[in-house]
């Protein structure tokens, strides 16, 4: 085998992807940069970067990239006599004969990949179904093609995007192999999306979420607990409840808001125009919602942002990707935030049930 050069491997890697889309299990595939949106005043991401669209010739080029390193790892491989499987030992022979891969951005992510058996894909960046849809069915194909062992490939999506396709183009686009969506819900209550500058109303998120279920896609909505402040708490928890319960998605995902420096909405925090909830408002707020929660749902709390705990002084839920499966487990949900409001005991200064 000839001693490959750096260039043999141009492929981009972006940075943002979730919890269950990460690790050493996906590998991440930048198909966007950026975030077309880029407004919401939470949010901290991407904001000094510019939105841009990846032709597809160049995304088929880094997956043709990606390919070619598997390639030469398995060749390694068989040089050693190790039966071309990917190995530590073919990872550093690579490196040796081509050291600037000490230095590559994704080196790493896809070796782990290889080594977890190469079974799940995630397309970055922050809304990449905004990709014209022929074009985004043909890089898909050659993605599956070029990967037989994907068994799963998903991508953020925002509500309003989803909407504006087509019911055949999102069929289209899930039969050519993208299989399940990550959406920013963050809330159902109109006031807080305005406030927040979502760029979407209730009503448009449950039409996008209604529109990616019927075309068969996993579904996965994330809401923000405390993101509504003290102010607008308890619309936020039954107004989120109520577009869920429309939607009715695969999976709903808990991200309690955290006012993050340098956003809008940790000036507003610093300034007192809004008033965060702590934690135990937080939780509060979350009985709240969950009670008037009607889905069938799985309810995960994998984020490290869900650190409530209880008397013992464990994690109130779960952190598994998988969560609690609704209705069954409501009642454990339920039971398991009554813990957390016992284990905790100052009385709520601000709210009432």
């Amino acid at each position: 085998m000839a001693p490959p050069a750096a260039e043999q491997y141009p492929f981009e890697t972006g940075v943002y992807r979730p919890p269950s889309e990460g690790g050493s299990y996906s590998l991440l595939l930048r198909f966007t940069r950026n975030c077309p949106w880029n407004r919401c005043e939470f949010c901290a991401m991407y904001k000094t970067e510019k939105f841009e669209l990846r032709p597809p010739e160049e995304i088929m080029r880094d997956i043709d990239a990606i390919a070619a390193l598997e390639r030469d790892l398995r060749e390694i491989s068989r040089e050693l006599g190790q039966d071309g499987q990917v190995t530590r030992d073919a990872a550093v022979q690579l490196i040796g004969r081509c050291p600037d891969l000490n230095y590559h951005q994704g080196f790493a992510m896809v070796f782990h990949w290889l080594l977890s058996g190469a079974k799940t894909a995630f397309v970055q960046d922050a809304n990449s179904l905004i990709m014209p849809t022929d074009q985004m069915v043909t890089v898909l194909r050659h993605l599956r093609t070029t990967f037989p062992t994907i068994v799963r490939v998903t991508t953020y999506a925002r509500s309003k995007t989803i909407a504006q396709k087509k019911h055949e183009e999102l069929v289209a686009i899930r039969e050519a192999g993208l299989d399940r969506l990550h959406v920013g819900l963050e809330s159902g209550d109109d006031e807080v999306l305005k406030r927040v500058k979502k760029g979407v109303t209730a009503e448009g998120h449950i039409k996008g979420g209604t529109k990616a279920m019927a075309a068969g896609f996993q579904l996965s909505e994330y809401w923000m607990p405390g993101l509504g402040g003290r102010d607008r708490w308890e619309a936020h928890a039954l107004e989120t409840a109520r577009v869920l319960n429309a939607i009715n998605p695969h999976y709903i995902r808990s991200r309690p808001f955290n006012a993050l420096p340098d956003t809008p909405m940790a000036e507003a925090a610093n300034k007192g125009t809004l008033q965060v909830l702590t934690a135990r408002e937080q939780l509060l707020e979350l009985r709240r919602m969950i009670e008037a929660l009607e889905v069938t749902s799985r309810v995960c709390f994998d984020h490290a942002g869900n650190y409530w705990t209880d008397r013992r002084g464990n994690l109130l839920f779960t952190h598994s990707y998988e969560g609690y499966q609704f209705p069954a487990e409501k009642p454990k949900v339920l039971e398991r935030i009554d813990e957390g409001l016992q284990a905790d005991n100052a009385q709520p200064r601000f709210l009432r049930l």
